[in-house]
Formats: C-alpha cells, structure tokens, sequence
C-alpha cells in the first residue's frame, strides 16, 4: 500500500480526478490518499504561492503527488505553482508520451509514437528577469552541467528500459553557442555511453517542423525547458488532443503527476471535461510505484474505450465515435472494460516499466579560470555609439582598453553601421590590451571612474576562460 498526496485543483479539476481516482481504484490500485488544497482559493486567501506550508510537509513525506491543473489568478504577483513545485522537488525530468489513437481520435499522423523528455527546472524557467533602462528587459537563459546531464541520461536510459531504439536533442546552438553548446556538448558526451541507442541532433526549428509534418522519424526527444514545453504540447495536439495527454515529473526523491492541460474553468461543474490526461498521468504514477499490472489494466481498459466509440465531446466525431458522454459516465465506461484489451489499438505491456534509478551527479575538478575582461552594461539614451565610446574612453585604465560596442548583440562600435537601430542599452566590453588577465580590482577601477563621469552602469559580466577555452560571445558581426 502506497501513501500518495492528491489536490483536485481548480475548474474541472475535482471532476477529472474524481474520475480518475474511480477508475485506478476500481483497478486494484493499492493506494491511500491525503487530500491537500492548492490553487485559486490558497491564491485568493492571500498565498501567493498558492499551496500551504503544511502542504508542502504532505507533499515531502509520501514523495508520491497526483495534482489536477489548477488556477494562477492574473496579476498580483502570484507565481506558478507547477513550476514552484517542480523547482522546489528538485522534478528535473518532465515525461510526456505522445501516441496516436487513429482511427479512433482523428490525426494526420496514424503512426506517431514519440516520448519527449523535457528539463524542467532552468532555462529560461529560471525565472530571472530584470528591467535594466527605459526600453531593455533582460530575462537570462541558465543552462548547468548537471541539469543538462541528469535530464539526458534519463533520456537514454529511458529509451532502453523501454525498448526505444533511437534518442534525438534539439538545441539552437547554432546561435546560442554557450547555453545551447553545453546541452548538445553534453548529448554527445552522453550518447557515446549507449552505442546500443541510435542518437541525432537537430536545430530546433528545422527540428520542429520536421516533428510536425513527420513525427513517425522521432522516438524519444530530450530538450532544454523552453523548447520543451512548447513542442510537448505541439506534439501531444497533433497526436489528437493536448487533452489526452499525461505527464510525469520525476526526480531523485520526489514525483508529481498531471494533465497536461489546464483548468478549463468554462467547463467546469457540467459533467463533460475528458479526465483521460489526468488519468494518464495516474497510470504513469502507477509505474512510477511498482504497480505495474494496475496500470496495465487501465491503460488497456482505457484504450479499449476509446476503441469502442465512447468518447467525450471534446473527441467526439460523427461517424467515428458511437457514444457521447460526459466524464462519470466515461469513468465508468472504462471500469467496465477493466480486464479487457483493445483489438486494432495495441495493447500496452508494463513488465518492463519501473522509477527509472540514476546515478547521482559528481561534480567535475573545477577548472582553471582566467578573467580575460568584463562587460560593463550601460543606460545611456543617445544613439551615437562613437559618442558613447568617447564617453567610455575617459574611464580605460593604463592596461585596459575599450574593444567593443554592442546593441542588442549587435557591434555597433568599432565600424558599426549607421543603418543599426540602437536601444538605451549598452554592452561595453573592456579588455587588457595585451590580451593577458585583468583583475577583479580593475572592474572596480573601471566602475568607480564610470560613476565619476556619470555614466550609468547598470549590470557587470566577466568574461572568463576556463582550462584556456574562451567562454563567453563575441558581439555579431566580429
């Protein structure tokens, strides 16, 4: 018996996982539930994280969390409680499979059968944002060592416990080189360990395309947060319905379970939400436990529904479906063909599945690190860059010299072009004319000399070498 945390959540929440606890326990799921509220009342009652600490105590003893989508009210600073969730478990894998239903739900792809395997927890999820002047709002992009290893060794390491021969990684490193370079550098590193897995890389929007026009020539997809999230729901839609699909997040202590849609608060309290996303993600928490022939049992019971024509309204097809019906009713279509399997869908067989065990991340030797110069980040509201390079002249020091301008990304300074369209916002970049280090003492110099000429400096980065390797962008167009 398994101790597990539910929260039925906001809109057709409480219905779907009524329907959806019905059906795994009629199955035999060995099970009990502690019910915690989270959502739009802990929102509205002034949390603006929207789950009580006492919650969150719940959640951390039973590991196990089945969570229905909820609301985030707009506005107010109320933060998301899905990705807060995710952050705070340390769930760095997000699981989303993607199987075709034809005939029975209607798509344009009768073959697909892709598992994406989305990071979950950086990027530019990391949620760091920053307004800097007038016109420039920064948001930054982390992508980490282990982060971008844990998530593709599960990939891979999914892919063969499963018995899914090939794993691609989209990236656009192409124009990323630094954040989006480590993810591919690390998939490359990683994929030599699995000769027995077929591996690829994609540019993601080639990739993407690719996806959506032939998504029979993918398996398993692992990605960074961003593009995941996206092409997840790009790739559940185009199977049938987003509102079919289920998806798990798994880390080292913890899981959390869920639709992949959200509330739906307009159709709320009518007896017609599909709880089948939400009951997907039940059945993958069913593997996640070791009860396996629970979730064999429901996934076939389920499909063999879907095989008869009884459908909800959100799937339903004249001359396709048979039977319209509203979520008990659904429910209880699936309880009765519990023990049944499907006969032109293919049945499901769970004998291999299980909570995937990973070795724990170890940290590399640290690297030899040398400060080769620093960008000093500057609000200035003219549009002249030779005016602000004169200005920013003033503040060089003996041994360290302005080498560039950029707006944008873009150099605009040296032999900038007149054509650019510049912002108030400014990279400076500052290095030692001789190409050797400079000193954390020398930004210090540099920043004072910079308030002492009123020039506003509004963030710093330095630029650093690790092992001689240079690790940071040129400005576009050096």
């Amino acid at each position: 018996m398994k101790r597990i945390t539910v929260a039925k959540g906001d809109g057709i929440g409480p219905e779907i996982m009524d329907a959806t606890l019905k059906i795994i326990l009629a199955a035999g799921a060995q099970i009990e539930i502690d019910e915690i509220e989270v959502g739009e009342k802990v929102y509205l009652a002034g949390n603006t994280a929207g789950i009580a600490k006492e919650s969150w105590d719940i959640i951390r003893r039973n590991k196990v969390f089945l969570k229905a989508p909820i609301t985030t009210p707009q506005g107010g600073g109320y933060k998301s409680l899905n990705v807060t969730t995710r952050k705070f478990l340390g769930l760095y894998a997000n699981v989303r499979p993607c199987i075709s239903l034809h005939p029975f739900v209607r798509t344009k792809h009768p073959g697909m059968d892709v598992v994406i395997i989305r990071e979950n927890e950086e990027d530019l999820y990391a949620g760091i944002e920053h307004q800097q002047t007038d016109e420039v709002v920064q948001c930054l992009k982390l992508i980490s060592r282990p982060g971008s290893e844990k998530i593709i060794r599960y990939a891979f390491e999914y892919a063969r416990q499963y018995g899914r021969k090939k794993v691609t990684c989209f990236t656009k490193d192409n124009i990323m080189k630094q954040t989006d370079g480590l993810f591919h550098k690390i998939f490359d590193e990683i994929a030599k360990e699995y000769p027995d897995i077929e591996n690829e890389h994609w540019i993601v929007d080639i990739g993407s395309a690719k996806l959506a026009d032939t998504p029979e020539a993918f398996d398993v997809l692992v990605l960074p947060n961003l593009y995941g999230d996206v092409l997840s729901d790009v790739a559940a839609q185009i199977a049938g319905s987003v509102g079919l699909a289920g998806s798990a997040n798994i880390g080292e202590e913890c899981a959390m379970f869920e639709a992949i849609h959200g509330s739906a608060p307009r159709r709320a309290n009518q007896n017609l939400a599909n709880p089948s996303g939400l009951l997907q993600g039940a059945i993958l928490m069913l593997v996640h436990i070791g009860q396996n022939d629970v979730a064999e049992k429901v996934q076939n019971a389920w499909l063999k529904t879907i095989e008869d024509g009884i459908h909800t309204y959100d799937i339903f097809k004249e001359g396709i479906s048979k039977q319209k019906v509203g979520t008990k009713e659904f429910a209880d279509a699936v309880i009765e063909r519990l023990g049944q399997k499907p006969s032109q869908l293919k049945p499901v067989n769970y004998s291999k599945g299980s909570a995937l065990k990973l070795p724990k991340y170890v940290r590399r030797a640290p690297a030899k690190k040398d400060l080769l110069g620093v960008d000093i980040f500057v609000h200035w509201s003219g549009t002249n860059p030779d005016e602000l390079a004169a200005l920013l002249q003033k503040i060089e020091l003996e041994n360290v010299k302005l080498s560039m301008i950029t707006n944008r990304g873009i150099k605009v300074w040296p032999e900038g072009f007149e054509e650019t369209f510049c912002t108030d916002h400014w990279r400076c970049r500052f290095k030692h004319k001789d190409g050797q280090n400079i000193t954390k003492q020398d930004i210090i110099s540099l920043l004072s000399k910079a308030e002492e000429n009123n020039i506003d400096t509004i963030k710093t980065e330095n630029l650093y070498a690790f092992d001689g390797v240079q690790a940071f962008s040129l400005g576009q167009g050096q």
